[in-house]
């Protein structure tokens, strides 16, 4: 007899055991497959709404905050050959210690006793400088000499000229007197003359009156004489009077070109005399430069220049140090595109290279491994050798997650998360969808105060 269903059922036979009923039913793994399938997208349906930080990811390397805590290459500041090393790489050096020793490679400098040399010419050529300021001293008091004398002998002859023309005064009056007196004799003689001729004076009379007109005659032609002679006496000193002018100003102006020549020959060596203080404390400084010293306190990192006897050029590098106790920073290099949603103060979740860190770059609350950064300078021009992208400066976070690591060095890779503002993860997922920039809720501000305040200290 067939054994039905209702049969089955009554004997309580388990649905499963039954061959039909096995192949109608469900795969039980289907069903448990079924059930997580609707719990994990329940799941990521409600992760949809959880909170996304918004961040930019970029790479660079740990550098130094200020310019003097970085590497730098110290340079030879004059052409010379290495003689001796005083350091090796690694060590530690101070302010001021010698780092190396260099000789001089030009001929012009050979000489043991050059800054001798040289104070002996300054010596000499200041010795030269006070002799011909002594000259132009005595050619100043010979031309103040001369100019007083020439005032004298001026004045002297200018009294002589005067007397010679008083003199010409007088002599003219007394030939003009003269000159009456022989009229007056000139014509008494003639009336003598006449009444001798008529009988009416004697022959002793006319003698007497012929006397008289002849010494008149000759008192004229004496006062004549005078007269011219001291005509030719007032231009004898007029004469003189130019002479003595055109004396003394020749041999002031003699003393005037002695000086001007003294005084230039003074200028000119005046300058020269300059220039060899100028050779003289070159070469003292030059001297200091033969050796290479620290500028501060730091670590010989390379030599740039090995061999004892090697040439080194001028403005060459010659060793690197780096600064003992540099202020930490990192440098991200930003796309362009992303430059302008960032602003001085942004928070930054920084991972190092050799720090083994887990970063949730949306949810930095739970990153493991990396350190807290503050955006603090955003270059204002592109950074040429890193394909046009620009420079962020991030110095550590120490309000919120303390210092970075002590082992840190500059040059180590870094790899940055610069933090925006938070959206929903749908939001966040939409956004890369359809390529849309972070979004923002203010617009970024750019200050340079922190930056001054840390260059300063």
């Amino acid at each position: 007899m067939l054994n039905t269903f209702e049969e089955t059922k009554a004997k309580n036979i388990p649905a499963y055991k039954l061959e039909s009923m096995s192949v109608l039913q469900s795969p039980r793994a289907g069903v448990i497959l079924a059930q997580w399938l609707g719990g994990i997208g329940i799941f990521l349906f409600l992760i949809l709404f959880l909170p996304w930080q918004q961040n930019i990811i970029a790479t660079g390397e740990v550098t130094a905050f200020s310019p003097r805590n970085r590497p730098q290459t110290i340079q030879s500041a004059i052409p010379g050959r290495i003689s001796a090393w005083h350091v090796r790489e690694g060590q530690a050096v101070s302010k001021g210690d010698t780092i190396l020793t260099i000789a001089e490679v030009k001929d012009k400098y050979f000489d043991p006793d050059l800054l001798l040399r040289l104070e002996e010419q300054i010596e000499a050529k200041e010795a030269s400088i006070s002799a011909k300021e002594q000259k132009t001293q005595a050619l100043d008091r010979q031309i103040t000499a001369l100019n007083e004398g020439l005032e004298l002998k001026t004045q002297q002859a200018e009294n002589k000229l005067k007397q010679a023309q008083l003199k010409v005064m007088s002599d003219s009056m007394n030939y003009e007197a003269e000159k009456v007196s022989f009229d007056i004799a000139k014509n008494q003689f003639d009336r003598q003359q006449v009444m001798y001729d008529q009988g009416l004076k004697s022959l002793t009379e006319l003698q007497a009156k012929r006397q008289k007109f002849q010494e008149s005659q000759a008192k004229l032609l004496s006062s004549e004489n005078k007269y011219l002679a001291s005509k030719n006496e007032l231009i004898n000193a007029q004469i003189e009077l130019g002479a003595i002018e055109a004396q003394y100003l020749e041999k002031i102006s003699k003393a005037e070109s002695d000086r001007d020549m003294t005084r230039a020959d003074l200028y000119d060596a005046r300058g020269s005399l300059a220039k060899l203080k100028n050779e003289y404390a070159n070469m003292r400084i030059r001297r200091d430069q033969y050796h290479i010293i620290a500028p501060q306190d730091g670590y010989v990192v390379r030599a740039l220049k090995s061999g004892i006897g090697e040439t080194i050029k001028e403005g060459e590098g010659v060793v690197t140090i780096m600064p003992e106790d540099p202020d930490m920073a990192v440098e991200l290099f930003v796309r362009p595109m992303d430059v302008p949603l960032l602003s001085q103060g942004r928070h930054v979740r920084v991972q190092f290279d050799g720090w083994p860190a887990l970063q949730f770059s949306g949810w930095p609350i739970v990153a493991v491994g990396t350190f807290g950064g503050t955006v603090e300078v955003i270059d204002y021009v592109e950074t040429k050798d890193k394909a046009g992208k620009y420079r962020v400066l991030v110095t550590p976070d120490k309000t919120n997650d303390g210092d970075w690591p002590d082992l840190l060095r500059v040059g180590s890779g870094a790899k940055g998360f610069i933090m925006l503002d938070e959206v929903s993860l749908w939001y966040e997922i939409w956004r890369l969808y359809n390529g849309f920039p972070p979004s923002l809720k203010e617009a970024p501000t750019e200050t340079t105060e922190t930056y001054e305040a840390k260059a300063k200290s």
